[in-house]
């Protein structure tokens, strides 16, 4: 809600702000999607920015949202995999945030978390790996750090304000609607896109060529507005939407398609030896500072990635994994491999990095609200 003051004192009427102007998303894209029970407000979006960086919000207090997805990163964190708040080590490489309202499902692999709200919980209370660590045992602790302390208090009233006192479920629905607002739409690809010619170099309008080829085929997983195929937004009707997974033969253990049993992708889930190795495609925006890459971080370099998908998938020649990724049963028909010059992959790799959007990771109001805030 916002107003004005009248010429007499007295404040103008509320105007009711939309969900574009309340996210702050720009005329080029689409609304994302929000469930009708969490719907945004600024005050939900604010408690959940200073949620976002409590380290309070982890049971022992040594980690928040934000220890794994740091802002300079696009909200990745540049390890590998990371750790929790226990020092339990987590078997996926933490994503980007930019954009993440947009996904048709979250995470790397599941099939059934298709809100932001159905994601949340995990990061905050999951026990196995631990990472916030807010198990039944703890839950009220947590909260009483919040219920006691002022500035809480007030975030908390100004958010929900039909009840009082922090709960799990609005601490989940804050964070929910801060994460909305990480929209990323303003790097030179996308000024390039909306008209302006001159903000992408030759060399990287030649890799845009080449990632939209047939030899190359990087689009038909990366495309759209989130440069990948696992998309909606506020107007995608039901029937269109997709839910897709692909085996990218990075591993083919034993020969069968398999890949490490700590982390078989989808398969983790259904239990269909049919989805083994199976995970989403990530959205390509800010790739250039989201390294390693892949699902479990294996990939240190633009480069390797491009090569890796050049030859058509991964061969590890020994070791517990070792096997012949190109030659996977399960890997998807699309990994076929292709010839590319050194010139070639540099000119792809100099697009990939057109997708960095520096006012996105440079934000102030994605930024950690208690820096410079005093004692």
């Amino acid at each position: 809600m916002r107003g004005r003051r009248r010429g007499n004192g007295r404040p103008a009427p509320q105007v009711e702000e939309t969900p574009r102007e309340v996210l702050g998303v720009p005329a080029r894209l689409e609304v994302p999607a929000f469930p009708s029970y969490n719907p945004p407000t600024r005050a939900k979006i604010e408690l959940g920015r200073h949620l976002f960086y409590e380290k309070r919000l982890s049971a022992n207090q040594t980690q928040s949202c934000a220890s794994c997805h740091v802002q300079e990163m696009a909200f990745a964190d540049g390890k590998r995999t990371p750790a929790g708040s226990t020092g339990q080590t987590l078997v996926r490489n933490s994503q980007g945030l930019q954009n993440v309202a947009y996904f048709s499902t979250l995470t790397w692999a599941h099939n059934g978390m298709l809100e932001l709200e159905d994601q949340l919980p995990v990061p905050i209370r999951n026990d196995n790996p631990v990472e916030l660590g807010v198990t039944d045992g703890v839950r009220e602790e947590v909260l009483a750090r919040f219920d006691g302390d002022p500035l809480y208090k007030r975030l908390f009233a100004e958010a929900f304000p039909e009840s009082d006192g922090a709960t799990v479920e609005k601490i989940i629905f804050a964070l929910a609607s801060f994460s909305r607002t990480m929209v990323s739409a303003d790097s030179p690809f996308d000024r390039y896109a909306a008209g302006d010619k001159s903000a992408l170099d030759e060399r990287q309008r030649r890799g845009l060529a080449l990632f939209n080829s047939e030899r190359f085929e990087c689009f038909h997983c990366h495309n759209g507005t989130n440069l990948t195929i696992s998309y909606r937004d506020e107007s995608t009707t039901p029937a269109t939407i997709t839910f897709p997974f692909f085996n990218n033969g990075l591993y083919n253990v034993g020969g069968d398609g398999s890949y490490p049993p700590h982390d078989q992708g989808l398969y983790n889930l259904t239990l269909d030896p049919d989805d083994r190795g199976l995970f989403r495609p990530p959205s390509l925006r800010n790739v250039a500072v989201t390294a390693p890459y892949m699902h479990d971080g294996s990939i240190e370099t633009l480069r390797e990635v491009v090569e890796h998908y050049a030859a058509g998938g991964r061969v590890i020649a020994t070791g517990p994994f070792a096997g012949d990724g190109r030659t996977s049963p399960l890997k998807s028909g699309l990994i076929r491999g292709f010839g590319a010059t050194d010139e070639e992959i540099d000119d792809v790799i100099a697009f990939l990095e057109s997708l960095t959007d520096r006012t996105f990771i440079e934000n102030p109001k994605f930024s950690n609200p208690f820096v410079g805030a005093g004692p």
